[in-house]
């Protein structure tokens, strides 16, 4: 319990370093920019790898990616129900921000530091959740606002290739589904990329916080926070007293309250929620989830 208290601590601590060096002006959001470059091109690529090296696929893992879609629609339409007599906007901003998962830049690095053991099992899920979030639920979402946006499974796929995570969940899938093994070097050399993935990915974190509070839209904001973490934290009590297994149960629970991800909030901006409610949201999300995440850990 010591061990996972001081572990989440220290992941806050980087964010607060973080944000620390932003607001000294030794460092800016741009820096974060540059940071998630490294990130999604190298230091999460790696971690996926070094962590689905040793994967054994059997068919549950499988029905994980499944269960990644299928949670994702139900956040949708849960959010859809919610906000039926909200204006198109305030309704879009919880269709988007209160779906999905942050899992490549948080809850990955979260596990890596407390739990290595379930990253493979998070990776199966975040396949599914990563074919909603890049093209899945911004159709749905669309079509449900009523603009009748058509699916497009070309454009889907294509965004599918161009997400390095992605293919590397694709290509540690297939090696571990057949009797390919890659050349145990390879694992030496990415390991040490792989561990920088944590201090970076809870670094940019803090370089993007932003606490200035718009408090003419706090009330869209709570009912955001009621939504995500509400129902998130509802969850956990019935995963809890669920029959699966005590890491399954881990594992629903601390996806249940994961903070809104990225994809949320660019296509919530790009649909036409202001930014600075979708910033403000976004970064103090990463807080909640943090807290929450760690008194999941400290329970189980």
């Amino acid at each position: 319990m010591e061990n996972i208290f001081i572990q989440s601590s220290g992941l806050l601590a980087i964010i607060i370093l973080g944000y620390l060096m932003k607001r000294l002006n030794l460092l800016s959001k741009k820096d974060g920019d540059r940071l998630s470059i490294i990130i999604v091109y190298l230091t999460l690529p790696a971690a996926i790898i070094v962590n689905l090296w040793h994967l054994v696929i059997h068919q549950n893992l499988l029905r994980l990616i499944l269960l990644g879609i299928v949670w994702s629609i139900l956040q949708i339409f849960l959010a859809f129900f919610i906000s039926m007599k909200k204006d198109r906007i305030k309704q879009k901003l919880l269709m988007y921000c209160g779906s999905g998962f942050n899992i490549g830049n948080f809850l990955i690095p979260f596990i890596q530091s407390v739990n290595p053991s379930l990253v493979p099992f998070i990776s199966m899920f975040d396949i599914g959740n990563s074919i909603m979030l890049t093209g899945g639920s911004p159709a749905i979402i669309e079509r449900l606002t009523s603009r009748q946006v058509s699916f497009s499974l070309r454009q889907l796929i294509v965004n599918l290739l161009k997400s390095v995570p992605f293919l590397c969940y694709l290509v540690m899938l297939i090696f571990r589904s057949t009797s390919i093994s890659l050349p145990e070097s390879l694992y030496i050399i990415l390991t040490p990329i792989a561990n920088a993935n944590i201090f970076l990915s809870m670094f940019m974190i803090g370089l993007y916080l932003d606490l200035r509070i718009p408090f003419a839209d706090m009330k869209s904001i709570l009912q955001l926070y009621a939504l995500r973490f509400g129902v998130g934290s509802l969850l956990v009590l019935i995963f809890m007293f669920s029959p699966l297994n005590r890491s399954l149960q881990l594992i629903f629970s601390l996806l249940a309250v994961s903070p809104i991800p990225l994809f949320g909030v660019i296509n919530a901006v790009l649909s036409g929620v202001k930014e600075e409610l979708v910033g403000f949201a976004s970064s103090l999300s990463f807080i909640v989830s943090l807290f929450l995440m760690t008194l999941i850990m400290l329970i189980f």
